[in-house]
């Protein structure tokens, strides 16, 4: 038996990219797939709708949703289509995102906007609505049902990233929602864990800050570091029933996944009484960490080009 048969999932934004990887791979895996995704091909057709064909002609089963992540009502329909199509939802991937970079100080109220619509709400909307049905199946169970959800964050928002101001916030919030739902979870036997990864999609090369940079080694003979199918592993093995973790933060890019720290307090300083500003300037005036770059981390990996997803 395959180690997710039985179980049945969503995942946003899977038209193209990494979520069509991770559509694919959780239907491999043996999980029937709800395919969202609110885009067009070129030729007008739904980019879902074709994600949903190369499951079915592989023997798996899904079906397709083109419903705007963002939106509350969609969102529960999402869901209630999930359950209603395989009775049943176990995984929630929240893949969907877009990019509108700019600096800070050029950024139009729209250009924000739409980032935190869609990369922050559109990660809320469907793990409220999922979090929803799951406290009624534990209700109806009287007990713990279970269920996953993988959240898509970003180097962006885990160090930070010029020029993405808006992205960088909706990807740390994505963080946040994910601890929280992770703590809301432990009664009703949810897990919450949040991805960063970094991989060559359409929307990365698109938006890479050196496009006509040399060529992306190899991690070794015929393996594609960036290719956005390494990234899935991740994801079918925190959907899987195996897997405890929740609440945590991992990077992963090609054949490395890397486990993030929550925040931690590194220094402690007291004063007597109120703080004065001299008092301020002597025992915090010097000895600050820079905030890291995602680029500059990114530079590091085996000297290969730099590619944030």
């Amino acid at each position: 038996m395959t180690p997710l048969s039985g179980l049945a999932a969503i995942v946003t934004g899977a038209g193209r990219g990494l979520g069509r990887s991770h559509a694919l791979h959780l239907a491999e895996l043996g999980a029937d797939v709800l395919v969202n995704d609110i885009g067009r091909r070129r030729d007008g057709g739904r980019l879902a709708d074709g994600v949903v064909e190369e499951i079915v002609a592989s023997g798996g089963r899904a079906v397709s949703d083109h419903g705007d992540v963002s939106s509350w009502s969609d969102a529960r329909r999402m869901v209630e289509t999930c359950r209603d199509t395989f009775g049943r939802l176990d995984i929630l991937v929240n893949n969907a995102g877009i990019v509108r970079d700019r600096t800070l100080a050029r950024m139009s109220e729209r250009e924000w906007d739409d980032v935190l619509r869609v990369d922050l709400k559109g990660h809320a909307a469907p793990a409220v609505h999922a979090m929803a049905h799951w406290r009624e199946q534990a209700k109806g169970n009287g007990g713990p049902f279970g269920g996953v959800i993988v959240h898509t964050s970003s180097l962006s928002g885990l160090m930070t990233n010029f020029g993405q101001g808006n992205y960088a916030s909706a990807k740390l919030g994505i963080v946040a929602l994910s601890a929280t739902l992770a703590l809301e979870g432990e009664k009703i036997g949810v897990r919450s864990n949040v991805i960063a990864p970094s991989a060559h999609t359409e929307t990365v090369l698109e938006t890479m800050a050196s496009p006509g940079g040399p060529p992306l080694p190899a991690a070794g003979p015929g393996f594609d570091f960036w290719d956005p199918a390494n990234v899935s592993p991740l994801v079918g093995w925190l959907a899987s029933p195996t897997c405890q973790a929740t609440g945590q933060v991992f990077h992963v890019a090609g054949n490395e996944v890397r486990l993030f720290a929550p925040p931690a307090v590194i220094g402690l300083f007291r004063t007597s009484g109120r703080w004065t500003l001299e008092e301020l300037e002597r025992q915090l005036g010097s000895g600050f960490h820079r905030w890291p770059n995602a680029l500059e981390f990114l530079e590091t990996l085996g000297d290969r080009a730099p590619a944030d997803g």
